[in-house]
């Protein structure tokens, strides 16, 4: 007989207090806190080469782009996250009572992973629809050359996907553009999860 183990739910406060003395990074989703997986060579690379674009791109412009462990707060649908990049309008506004929360995105990337691919399409992409400042949601393959790119235009959603290396990537939030190739230098597909 299997004895199932109750699930503890925390108030954003707790989490909070948690997180800051925690040596791994937690997503909190209403209540619930689940530890963040640690990311495989294609993951870092592929945000690592995104968000050194995206950094270089935006210098001297009214934005700041962060990468990986910059915790962001969807009050709406009470969740604490991380994406793998964000990008921020200046002035960047923090959630009410904290100097490490961020409320106010305006361009989010996820690098897709096998376990959460589903989450960061559905769940997670319906949560960051809830941001009044959020624009632009792009997911990038790790296991494979594919982008989506979710653009918000005139209160409706466009989709489009890449998948050649030769194609280039526009992001309407802010003035950027990357190719295919870009994206994915040094990223070898042989290395599994």
């Amino acid at each position: 007989m299997t004895i199932a183990q109750e699930q503890r739910y925390y108030s954003p406060g707790e989490y909070l207090e948690i997180e800051v003395n925690s040596q791994e990074r937690n997503e909190y989703v209403d209540g619930k806190i689940t530890p963040m997986t640690g990311g495989t060579l294609n993951h870092n690379q592929i945000a690592g080469n995104f968000y050194a674009g995206l950094n270089f791109a935006l210098k001297g412009k009214p934005f700041r782009v962060f990468v990986t462990d910059q915790r962001l707060w969807i009050p709406d649908k009470k969740i604490y996250t991380y994406p793998d990049v964000m990008v921020v309008r200046k002035p960047i506004e923090l959630q009410e009572g904290r100097r490490d929360t961020i409320v106010n995105p305006v361009m989010l990337a996820k690098v897709l992973s096998n376990s959460t691919k589903s989450n960061d399409r559905d769940e997670k992409f319906a949560a960051y629809r809830t941001i009044s400042t959020f624009e632009e949601y792009i997911l990038i393959d790790q296991y494979t050359m594919h982008v989506e790119q979710y653009s918000k235009t005139d209160n409706k959603w466009i989709f489009s996907e890449y998948a050649d290396e030769n194609e280039k990537i526009s992001l309407t939030s802010v003035p950027f553009e990357i190719s295919l190739a870009d994206i994915y230098d040094n990223v070898d597909f042989g290395i599994g999860d």
